[in-house]
């Protein structure tokens, strides 16, 4: 057998000529599933010049290793002895010989062999004028991936990820800390799904047992440890893993994630005494038993791969049906990471489902929602603000499945949860329909106060003043309600229905729309000004 060369969708070759029209080290970004590593080969095979692939852990370095070779481009291995052997099998077994060559001009390294074998690299490293790095999104200066991008001072790079963003709010850009100059996104999750190169997926959320309320932050910006476990550990979370999947997603392939190596060991045997083949898996498991249960999970023999973050980032595992989330996390990019293990394609796959215990949906909203990535850090005070773009969700009590809270009813099951009040816009998500009739009259007595006539007789000086400022805000209001019309003409003719466009613009601007109709000269000009941005 010999290697077979990928044909990119024209998605990929989009990317890759993004990136060469853009300016020193570049970022590019596309969402889990979208074929990094197929770019990756691609971008191998062209190259002419001494280069090299940076990835962590045995699977992504073997992973990328196996792209490369489907290019049929031979290259070097920097990693440990059993990595490059592992490598050299699968080459053999995929395609019928060796891709390895110490000598060639490409070369796929560990990070922490790297940084390990500094010194002796040295002369190498000083050849090289090409960097790539998979899930780049760790690069900062100092840090080991940034330090093993320092020992290429001839090379430019160019960094490949899903997420760019940590969950510290550290930045990526040359000019902040990191190593980066600029970016480049393609496709969202959304249109992969669109298209067919990604799959639906539904997501159940049942009743949580781990209290997020007493787990700590650290200087990550993850959860810390320490009291993530703990609290793992006081709950019934194992019980609610193996419960759900049975019941949600019998006999199909799963992958779930959990706090640390004793309750992953603690949830497979769970999963073994329900009749579910289950195995453990971490970063302390030996390669070659770790490689062993992975190719049960491909044939099917094994049903659950129980984990520790090791199936979070980059590793391609098209089996898996479902996913079980049994780790809260802070971040959202690994939230991202692991809810895209579920949505690759395989025949006869519908879609991918998520079971999510620990609250990550709700945290983080919908993973397809559109997202405005930037290289630069996020503007003093805006730490942690919400994405207008993404809408909060929420999950129905009847049937467990999560939605955007955009409409007043569950749309898989149609139960319609009674709010607390009718009497604040707050309580029905700036639904002005779910508002009762003496909530709606005070509301339009106001816009009314609004749009009357001067309430001074303007005799006097400040009565003019008054009267002034009392038209200079129905000048205001009048280009508010302009630009909130043109809004709510685009909702329309998207199909959405009026209840969802009230809930939609109360989640995106902050107000609903009523309310939006009694504000001061200062606040109309600042809410046009959003509401335009996004027409």
């Amino acid at each position: 057998m010999s290697s077979t060369k990928f044909t990119l969708r024209p998605d990929q070759s989009k990317l890759i000529q993004d990136g060469d029209a853009a300016t020193g080290n570049v970022i590019l970004v596309a969402p889990t599933g979208f074929g990094k590593t197929v770019v990756m080969g691609a971008l191998a095979e062209r190259q002419t010049r001494p280069s090299v692939a940076i990835a962590h852990r045995h699977e992504l370095v073997s992973q990328i290793s196996k792209a490369i070779a489907q290019f049929g481009v031979h290259h070097n291995i920097i990693a440990s002895k059993n990595t490059v052997n592992f490598c050299i099998q699968q080459h053999v077994r995929l395609f019928g010989r060796s891709f390895y060559n110490p000598r060639a001009p490409f070369t796929v390294a560990g990070v922490d062999t790297l940084n390990a074998r500094a010194d002796k690299l040295r002369q190498w490293a000083n050849t090289i004028e090409m960097w790539m790095i998979d899930e780049c999104h760790h690069v900062l200066t100092g840090n080991k991936w940034g330090k093993a991008t320092e020992m290429f001072p001839r090379a430019t790079g160019i960094g490949f990820t899903a997420t760019p963003i940590r969950a510290d709010r550290k930045s990526l850009a040359r000019s902040q800390g990191g190593v980066f100059d600029s970016m480049v996104v393609g496709p969202n999750m959304r249109e992969l799904i669109g298209r067919g190169s990604l799959c639906e997926y539904r997501i159940f959320c049942p009743s949580q047992s781990i209290d997020r309320a007493n787990i700590k932050v650290g200087a990550s910006g993850d959860f810390s440890g320490a009291s993530l476990r703990q609290e793992a550990h006081k709950s019934q979370i194992v019980g609610d893993i193996v419960t759900h999947y049975k019941r949600i997603a019998p006999g199909k392939r799963g992958i779930t994630f959990v706090v640390d190596v004793d309750q992953a060991n603690e949830t497979a045997a769970a999963f073994r005494d329900a009749g579910v083949p289950a195995e453990c898996v971490s970063a302390k498991t030996p390669d070659s038993v770790r490689d062993a249960i992975f190719q049960k999970f491909v044939n099917g023999t094994l049903l659950q791969l129980v984990n520790v973050d090791l199936f979070g980032e980059g590793v391609d595992v098209p089996a898996v049906e479902v996913v079980s989330m049994g780790r809260p996390t802070e971040s959202y990019g690994l939230y991202v990471q692991q809810f895209g293990r579920a949505l690759r394609t395989i025949k006869g796959k519908t879609h991918g489902t998520i079971i999510d215990h620990v609250g990550n949906v709700v945290r983080h909203g919908l993973p397809d929602a559109p997202r405005n990535w930037s290289l630069l850090a996020e503007e003093r005070g805006k730490r942690g603000q919400r994405d207008p773009n993404v809408m909060p969700v929420t999950t129905c009590t009847e049937c467990f499945m999560a939605y955007e809270a955009v409409t007043p009813k569950c749309p898989f099951c149609g139960h319609r949860p009674e709010p607390e009040s009718r009497g604040r816009p707050e309580f029905v998500d700036g639904d002005l329909i779910e508002l009762d009739a003496e909530t709606l009259a005070a509301m339009r007595g106001e816009i009314e106060a609004v749009d009357g006539p001067p309430p001074a007789d303007g005799s006097d000086i400040v009565g003019a003043s008054i009267n002034k400022n009392h038209r200079l805000r129905q000048e205001a209001q009048e280009e508010l309600r302009h630009s909130i019309a043109v809004w709510a003409g685009v909702q329309r003719d998207m199909g959405r229905p009026d209840s969802e466009i009230y809930r939609r613009f109360y989640h995106t601007f902050g107000t609903d729309i009523m309310s939006a109709q009694t504000l001061g000269r200062p606040a109309a000009n600042k809410l046009k000004e959003q509401i335009d941005e996004r027409i």
